[in-house]
């Protein structure tokens, strides 16, 4: 199976002809070959959607939007087969990967309301006989660059915002994921979107990625992804004056206080730190508890790994499947390596699994760590992947400190009973988003998506805050008094 760039609604190889095998990382086995971009590519994506995207424009907004109720309904359609195809090139189980593709489809139908919506401003004038508003414009051609971890979520929370706003969109997927981009590309051409409004060009971020960035006829790039690379794409779109919208790594945290049920807190905790094997940028991996609770909660903790079954996620079975390649492996095993250095306490995991049924895949053991210091690096730094840090407490103003002491802001979760408890934590903890009595995952849709401090820009994805990324905002005056009028200017009456 070939995977080819969708270029002005046909598919084709990269010019340089060069491609790369696409590996299921449950097996190690090659599932597919991906067509490398360069530049030249890109350059033909952009100039078509640049053609493409100025009679887009053109098309009222619930016209549009009409094209992505069809994509909706096709992705729900075809939840079951999109959701497989995912677990094979991703890893992630059977019942993520049918979450993920569900939130694909309510992406598809949020935003296409929204194309009866787009609501601007009316807005008195300080004239007479002058009306004033202010209505949303499409910027031109965006640039979607998206990880593998959510092959299909991300880039529909990305695209389908842009393309009912008017924009047309060059979607630079992951290289590991590349079947899931061919599947939504056939989708959009399927529910009939105009030539060059979503065009795909494959290929690796030095090369595909830059030229995507670096093209003067980008107005945006949306990105997700690590933080060194949102730090380069942000200086080099700064450089052009360029809009960027970045939401990139966490560190997130949840907070168990004293009062907390503890085996609600046990359920969460264990569905946030080992989903999707712990590659999610929202995944726990700090548990912040009071040290009156602490042995219960570790013991409970310990209790409730022992249920996950490891293996691949295509075995309805399985809690826990693969990372997504053997570089993951070794930069999670490296770390733990870090972790009992710097003298943190390893309950259990902490090894690649090699043996058996795992040796052609890419499996790590589920990790738990206690007696970790907020400065030590396994409490700091992203592994992403199956390892949790305990770190002890005596307060909630301790607790939240420790939350805040990290370089990003995406997610926290605190469990309590105690409201005043709950109000405190809402105000102070500085992430983007806060979860009460739940864990750090599980993001709807219609509400903005994205953290503070090293995570993001400020710009979101996801909700009505994912139009502001792709559009702007233009004043309309409109005098009818027949005589010229100045505004700010005195005149004697």
């Amino acid at each position: 199976m070939k995977v080819l760039n969708f270029v002005n609604g046909e598919w084709k190889a990269s010019i340089n002809k060069q491609f790369v095998p696409v590996i299921n990382p449950a097996n190690g086995e090659t599932i597919g070959e991906v067509t490398v971009s360069i530049e030249a590519d890109v350059d033909e994506a952009v100039k078509a959607a640049k053609a493409a995207q100025k009679q887009w424009a053109l098309v009222p907004a619930p016209k549009r939007a009409e094209v992505l109720y069809k994509v909706g309904y096709l992705l729900k359609e075809r939840k079951e087969q999109l959701a497989r195809l995912l677990t094979m090139e991703m890893g992630k189980v059977l019942e993520e990967a049918r979450g993920e593709v569900q939130e694909g489809i309510d992406m598809a139908f949020y935003m296409a309301g929204e194309g009866r919506r787009l609501f601007g401003d009316t807005t008195p004038s300080e004239l007479k006989d002058k009306f004033a508003m202010s209505v949303r414009v499409p910027v031109g051609v965006v640039g979607i660059i998206t990880p593998w971890n959510f092959p299909i979520a991300i880039a529909t929370w990305k695209s389908f915002p842009a393309i009912v706003a008017g924009n047309a969109v060059v979607w630079k997927p992951a290289l590991e994921t590349p079947l899931m981009a061919r599947e939504l590309a056939k989708i959009f051409e399927e529910a009939g979107l105009p030539k060059g409004v979503f065009n795909v060009v494959h290929g690796d971020g030095p090369t595909t990625g830059n030229a995507l960035v670096e093209h003067p006829d980008v107005q945006v790039i949306s990105f997700t992804g690590s933080n060194e690379v949102g730090r380069i794409i942000a200086e080099k779109c700064g450089r052009r004056l360029k809009k960027v919208s970045l939401e990139m790594g966490g560190k997130n945290a949840v907070i168990v206080m004293d009062d907390a049920d503890l085996s609600l807190a046990a359920e969460g905790i264990l569905w946030s730190a080992f989903g999707t094997s712990g590659q999610r940028c929202t995944a726990c991996s700090r548990v912040i508890v009071h040290e009156a609770v602490k042995e219960e909660l570790e013991n409970r903790l310990l209790e409730a790994m022992k249920t996950l079954t490891i293996g691949n996620g295509l075995d309805e079975n399985v809690k826990v499947g693969p990372v997504i390649s053997e570089g993951a492996l070794q930069k999670i095993d490296h770390y733990v390596q870090i972790g009992k250095e710097e003298g943190a306490k390893l309950l259990t995991g902490g090894y690649i699994l090699r043996d058996g049924e795992y040796q052609k895949g890419y499996y790590y053991a589920p990790t738990l760590f206690t007696d970790v210091q907020p400065t030590m690096r396994i409490a700091r730094e992203e592994i992403f992947g199956p390892v949790v840090s305990i770190i002890s407490v005596n307060s909630l103003e301790e607790a939240i400190a420790v939350n805040n002491s990290v370089d990003y802001g995406l997610s926290s979760s605190i469990f309590t009973r105690d409201v005043n408890k709950v109000f405190q934590a809402m105000r102070d903890l500085d992430t983007g988003i806060v979860y009460i009595n739940a864990g750090t995952t599980g993001a709807e849709i219609h509400l903005p998506f994205g953290g503070m401090k090293g995570t993001g820009n400020g710009h979101r994805d996801s909700g009505v805050a994912a139009l502001d990324v792709f559009t702007e905002w233009r004043s309309v005056y409109i005098d009818f008094s027949g005589k010229l009028q100045r505004a700010q200017i005195d005149i004697d009456e």
